[in-house]
């Protein structure tokens, strides 16, 4: 017998139906108040590769050591946020001829992993209030292509870096 009570299925996050993201290339991201940018060692020899330079030399230009782990180095910028080390600023002009500054990741092929599962993390999937309040500053989020909760949910849990990681911009639904 079963009792009609008891819900005998979880309940399902409130973004099971899909969240939308696509980046916008704002940078948003990659600036803001100081913070973490968390890199393991795998990804600092990834990151040397891309570079082409030792392991030991990104560490020591690019990185700090924070409670034992390692961060990319943060500059601050002239409106005193403080940028990831690797965003930089590219003048583009539109077919109009008006220039525009987009805010790119001039390491985007080898960006950590906490980068690339941007903003499907944890913290930001905890509720939609928090959600929203991310998106205030991330121009992409509720925009762009619907992630479904199993791809949401693989990023959210991803321990390295996904083969063809569903935010990637070759990805297309």
């Amino acid at each position: 017998m079963k009792l009609s009570v008891l819900n005998s299925s979880p309940p399902q996050p409130w973004y099971a139906d899909g969240l939308r993201f696509t980046c916008s290339q704002c940078g948003n991201c990659c600036s803001g108040p100081p913070g973490f940018i968390w890199i393991g060692d795998e990804e600092l020899h990834r990151l040397a590769e891309h570079l082409n330079m030792p392991p030991m030399e990104v560490r020591k230009r690019y990185c700090r050591t924070v409670g034992g782990r390692t961060s990319l180095r943060e500059v601050r910028n002239s409106a005193g946020q403080y940028d990831c080390i690797f965003l930089q600023d590219r003048r583009t002009t539109d077919r109009q001829g008006v220039a525009h500054v987009q805010r790119v990741c001039s390491i985007y092929p080898a960006r950590p992993l906490q980068c690339r599962t941007w903003p499907f993390w944890e913290g930001n999937l905890s509720d939609a209030k928090v959600w929203d309040r991310a998106a205030q500053r991330c121009h992409g989020m509720n925009h762009g292509r619907k992630f479904n909760q199993q791809e949401m949910e693989a990023l959210r849990d991803a321990t390295d870096w996904p083969k063809h990681p569903p935010t990637s911009k070759a990805t297309k639904k």
